[in-house]
């Protein structure tokens, strides 16, 4: 099973893992998700939130006889995580790890503890003009760039806490490091060996990387290396980071999942999704740190084309909720 069917690089992954020879199963709570039309079967789910999402996606895990599920979406990740109890291999690292990386302050206290390099971070309700503008403002919880401002002095912080948006101890207030921003991908499973570690360089983000490049960075490499060391997250995370005027990593924060540039990951040499998958299911071998740097990736939007009868047998609405959108031909509703 791999969630998040709408999300910018799921459909490739359902493509990549359908290729590899496995039968995927997609879901999302959007109609018009397109991973959900590249699955072998798809399915329409509660929010990650919502009380109903685990007995739902355990249900269809059952159903379908599903040995894995690759959840990639924040809110989805602590509460799949029960589906181990099940014996279905959950391809994130452990809950431990993946409790302190959503709560984006707890992460930077940690860090520092473990003398990790980090942006000087507070809680807004506690900002006394350290760290000093211009500075990163976003919320404690979240994902991607949602709800994410830069504040350029004291003075736009303080309209923006004045507005109420999530003040308090629900907003960070991190320095900003100027240098060039970095997304990692580090391999590593239950052993706790770190398998590979995957700079890439980012060209263009907006709202998720749009164009990267892998680089090779030792420094970088360590300083990821040290998280797992540190942290013992024990199955796949994304740091994202950035370097100081001194060429210095700084961890900005750390995804308890695949990043959305696994693809950019697999296609320099390391399949990340792939290979962790046969290791959890079918006790496949490790990855190497092999891969080939200055592959650039050009995010972009495809148009995949299939019969209409197989269109609807997947028996959905991709208009559905979406007003003055017609029905879609052929296809039910569930």
């Amino acid at each position: 099973m791999v969630t998040t069917a709408g999300s910018a690089p799921t459909a490739g992954t359902v493509q990549h893992l359908r290729g590899l020879g496995y039968r995927v199963v997609a879901t999302d709570i959007d109609p018009s998700a397109p991973g959900l039309y590249l699955a072998d079967r798809a399915y329409l789910v509660p929010p990650g939130g919502s009380e109903a999402f685990v007995p739902e996606i355990r249900g269809i895990c059952l159903k379908e006889d599903a040995v894995a599920v690759v959840p990639l979406v924040d809110e989805e990740l602590a509460p799949v995580a029960a589906l181990a109890d099940d014996g279905i291999a959950v391809l994130l690292p452990r809950p431990e790890f993946v409790a302190v990386c959503l709560d984006k302050f707890a992460l930077m206290r940690r860090l520092a503890a473990a003398g990790l390099p980090v942006p000087r971070t507070a809680l807004a309700a506690q900002w006394s003009g350290d760290p000093r503008p211009p500075l990163v403002v976003k919320p404690r919880t979240g994902r991607g760039s949602r709800g994410v401002t830069l504040s350029a002095s004291a003075e736009e912080l303080n309209r923006l806490l004045a507005t109420g948006a999530g003040a308090g101890d629900r907003l960070v207030v991190q320095e900003r490091i100027p240098g060039p921003e970095y997304t990692v991908s580090v391999v590593v499973w239950r052993d706790g060996e770190v398998q590979a570690v995957v700079p890439k360089e980012v060209i263009l983000k907006q709202g998720v990387t749009r164009f990267a490049v892998t680089r090779r960075h030792e420094r970088i490499a360590e300083v990821c290396r040290a998280v797992q060391r540190e942290l013992r997250a024990d199955g796949p995370f994304n740091v994202q980071l950035a370097l100081d005027d001194r060429g210095e990593p700084r961890i900005f924060e750390i995804n308890p999942r695949f990043s959305s540039t696994a693809p950019l990951t697999a296609a320099a040499g390391v399949d990340e999704i792939g290979g962790l998958l046969r290791q959890a299911v079918a006790g496949g071998p490790r990855l190497t740190d092999d891969w080939r740097a200055g592959v650039v990736m050009v995010r972009r939007t495809a148009d995949e084309f299939l019969e209409e009868s197989r269109f609807a047998e997947y028996g959905l609405d991709p208009a559905a909720g979406i007003p003055g959108a017609g029905p879609a031909l052929g296809a039910g509703r569930r």
